[in-house]
C-alpha cells in the first residue's frame, strides 16, 4: 500500500511542529474548510434536485384545471377561454396571462384568480359581474354592471333589472351633454343613480332614463315617475324621496332634483 504523498508528510510535520494553541488552529482551520465544502456540494445537489423535480419530473405537472364561482358562465367555457397548458411545468404556467385571456376572451367575468394547487393542478377562481340594468337593442338585452361595463347580450332581461334607457340625440341639449361627457360616462351616472335608490323603490323601478347628464328619471310600476336630475347629492336624494312618498303616499309624479325643495303632484 502506497505511503502518504511528500505534501500529506508536511502537512503532518506542520500539524506537529510549533506549539499546541497553534497546531489546534491549524486542525481547526482545515476541519471547517472541509465542512464549507461538504455544504456547498450538498446546496448544489439540493438546487439540482429542486430545479429537477419543478422543470423536469412528472409529478409537478399540470394535470388538472379547476373552476369554482361561475353563475352563468359553464366550467368548460371557463377552461376553454383560459388555455391553460395541461402537461406544462406547473412552476413555468403564465398565471397573469391566463388571468388576462379569461377577462378578454369572457367579459362576463370581473375578477379572476389564478392560483397553482402543488403538485399538480390550476384553480380558477371566478367571480361574474352582476347586472343592475339592461339596455333593450333589437329585441335583446345588453346588461350593464355597477360599474356601467355592457358585459353581455341575453335574449331576456333579468327579472327584477331595470331598463336603461338612453334619449341622448332627441335635443340639442342631450346632443351636447352627449358631446362632453360621452354615452359611457352618461352610463355610470344612470348606475350611480340606481344604486343610490331606497329600496323599495329600486324594486319597483321599470325604467331608467338619461336625457342628458343632469336630466336622469325613472318610471316606476303603477305609472309613477320620479325626477331625479343628476347623479349628484344620490343620498340627499333618496331620504327626500323616501319622505315624499310617505306623506304623499297617492301622489303619481315625485320631484328630488333639488333635494331641499323636494316636490310631488297628480294622485
Amino acid at each position: 500500500m502506497a505511503g502518504p504523498t511528500t505534501a500529506e508528510r508536511g502537512e503532518r510535520q506542520q500539524e506537529s511542529s510549533g506549539p499546541p494553541l497553534a497546531r489546534g488552529l491549524r486542525r481547526l482551520r482545515r476541519l471547517r474548510l472541509r465542512t464549507i465544502v461538504v455544504l456547498a456540494l450538498v446546496l448544489v445537489l439540493l438546487g439540482a434536485g429542486s430545479v429537477w423535480l419543478l422543470y423536469g419530473s412528472r409529478w409537478t405537472r399540470v394535470e388538472r384545471v379547476s373552476v369554482s364561482g361561475t353563475r352563468v358562465l359553464t366550467a368548460a367555457q371557463v377552461r376553454e377561454a383560459a388555455g391553460v397548458p395541461v402537461g406544462a411545468p406547473l412552476i413555468s404556467v403564465d398565471t397573469g396571462a391566463i388571468g388576462a385571456r379569461l377577462r378578454r376572451q369572457l367579459p362576463r367575468i370581473d375578477t379572476v384568480d389564478v392560483v397553482r394547487s402543488w403538485p399538480r393542478e390550476i384553480g380558477l377562481k371566478v367571480v361574474e359581474r352582476t347586472p343592475v340594468m339592461v339596455e333593450e337593442k333589437g329585441g335583446k338585452f345588453v346588461e350593464v354592471d355597477a360599474k356601467g361595463v355592457r358585459f353581455a347580450t341575453v335574449s331576456r332581461a333579468p327579472r327584477g333589472v331595470p331598463v336603461l334607457e338612453l334619449s341622448l340625440s332627441r335635443s340639442a341639449a342631450a346632443a351636447a351633454s352627449l358631446r362632453r361627457f360621452g354615452e359611457g360616462r352618461l352610463v355610470r351616472e344612470a348606475v350611480a343613480v340606481a344604486a343610490r335608490l331606497p329600496a323599495a323603490v329600486a324594486r319597483d323601478t321599470r325604467l331608467v332614463k338619461v336625457r342628458t347628464y343632469d336630466d336622469i328619471s325613472l318610471e316606476l310600476n303603477g305609472g309613477r315617475t320620479v325626477v331625479w336630475g343628476s347623479a349628484e347629492r344620490g343620498a340627499e336624494k333618496a331620504r327626500a324621496l323616501t319622505a315624499l312618498m310617505k306623506a304623499a303616499p297617492g301622489a303619481r309624479h315625485f320631484d328630488v332634483s333639488v333635494p331641499t325643495a323636494p316636490a310631488s303632484s297628480g294622485s
